[in-house]
């Protein structure tokens, strides 16, 4: 049985999460929620569990995405689609702090656990929806994963370079800023309760975070009727800016954003002269002349191996950084002591992932120790919390409304 980390000085020590969210975003708040010290029951299909146990790449048949979103969780195998399913589920929403659902909007109410339903059993219930285009709106019953809200926000437009098409990213990033977001939603609702005590609604829509870090995309067309195009590695708002290969075949960036930054990039290139050549001698100038500009950065990058100039530009304080793949970050002492963690009790090995996306001083990081199997904590987390007895729950098992627990794969 995997051991559940929640250490009592941990800010959300005491919360207790519902999770019937399956894939990746509402999962990802889940494992945000937990990272602080909350208690988080995962609640599966008790035969197929959550789809992401599916995803590839699988190590000894489990899943890597799944490992890394569930690490630490509980999980209980309760069929929804069961009316004795729902009621189990209704019953333990009332003794949690927060459900977390990831269903299309409408699915809940349909099945008689919607908000006004919860919170009439627990008034102080905070319940967390993310959904593809949110709870409210025409596209609300629309289906949405993370790939329609890469496309609807604006996000995959301005991906890429101008002579290629709009382009997604190969992992869960809209999903994942989606998550962040819930996670950030129920605790400033979790505060606002323990200010009034009641619960709250909080509504994700996946597309709408993506959308927000976008920057001025919305804001420039709508002041000057601009849209703005895809410009490969650059910012479309300061230069110099981008990925360049050095020497060896090493890459890494620069990010020349500000006006010091790019007055010492200048020094460091051994042109003093560029800082007052009107061509570069302010922002608006080098954008102008960006193309020319980019040319000279990437021959003087060129002419040198990649720790020769990250050398260089360090000892300037310009903004850079090496272009690191997975081996890279792993290796990297910064990154093994601040940001990856152990992932352990799994057939995966010895195991890095990385660790919560904020420190606390106060709190001490937590231990991602076994991946559930799927109903692994039914037994035991149907009689804490709603006092089951042996005989209702052989019923429920023998109905096929929830799953026993089941051995650990070897």
């Amino acid at each position: 049985m995997s051991r559940i980390d929640r250490p009592a000085t941990a800010p959300l020590h005491g919360v207790t999460v519902l999770e019937l969210g399956t894939m990746y975003a509402a999962p990802t708040a889940g494992r945000m929620l937990r990272d602080f010290g909350a208690r988080v029951v995962k609640v599966e299909d008790p035969a197929t569990g959550d789809y992401a146990r599916h995803w590839t790449p699988q190590h000894e048949g489990l899943s890597l995405g799944f490992a890394r979103l569930n690490a630490g969780k509980e999980s209980i195998g309760i069929d929804l689609r069961h009316a004795a399913g729902r009621d189990l589920v209704r019953r333990l929403a009332a003794r949690v702090d927060v459900v977390l659902e990831s269903f299309r909007p409408g699915r809940l109410e349909d099945w008689g656990l919607g908000y006004e339903v919860l919170s009439a059993a627990n008034p102080g219930l905070v319940l967390t929806r993310v959904s593809g285009f949110g709870q409210t709106g025409p596209y609300r019953r629309r289906p949405g994963f993370g790939t329609v809200a890469e496309t609807a926000s604006g996000y995959a437009f301005t991906n890429g370079w101008p002579d290629t098409p709009p382009t997604s990213p190969p992992f869960g990033f809209a999903d994942s800023i989606a998550g962040l977001a819930a996670a950030y939603g129920t605790v400033t609702a979790l505060v606002a309760r323990s200010r009034c005590g009641l619960g709250d609604v909080v509504d994700v829509a996946l597309y709408e975070p993506l959308m927000f870090i976008l920057g001025d995309i919305v804001l420039w067309y709508t002041s000057s009727g601009e849209i703005q195009q895809r410009v490969g590695n650059g910012s479309g708002s300061a230069s110099p800016r981008g990925i360049y290969r050095a020497a060896d075949g090493g890459w890494l960036s620069i990010a020349a954003s500000s006006q010091n930054i790019a007055l010492r990039l200048f020094t460091a290139m051994g042109h003093p002269e560029f800082r007052d050549d009107p061509r570069f001698a302010t922002n608006p100038a080098r954008m102008a002349n960006n193309e020319e500009l980019q040319r000279l950065v990437d021959e003087w990058v060129a002419r040198r191996p990649r720790d020769e100039v990250l050398a260089v530009l360090e000892a300037h304080e310009v903004v850079a950084a090496p272009v690191n793949d997975a081996k890279d970050i792993v290796e990297d002492p910064h990154f093994r002591e601040r940001t990856l963690v152990d992932l352990a009790g799994t057939v995966l090995g010895p195991a890095l992932v990385p660790g919560p996306v904020a420190h606390l001083g106060s709190c001490p990081g937590p231990v991602y120790d076994g991946v559930p199997d799927i109903g692994e904590h039914t037994e035991r987390a149907l009689r804490e919390f709603l006092a089951l007895d042996p005989a209702e729950l052989s019923e429920l098992c023998a109905a096929a409304v929830v799953s026993p627990a089941r051995a650990k794969a070897s």
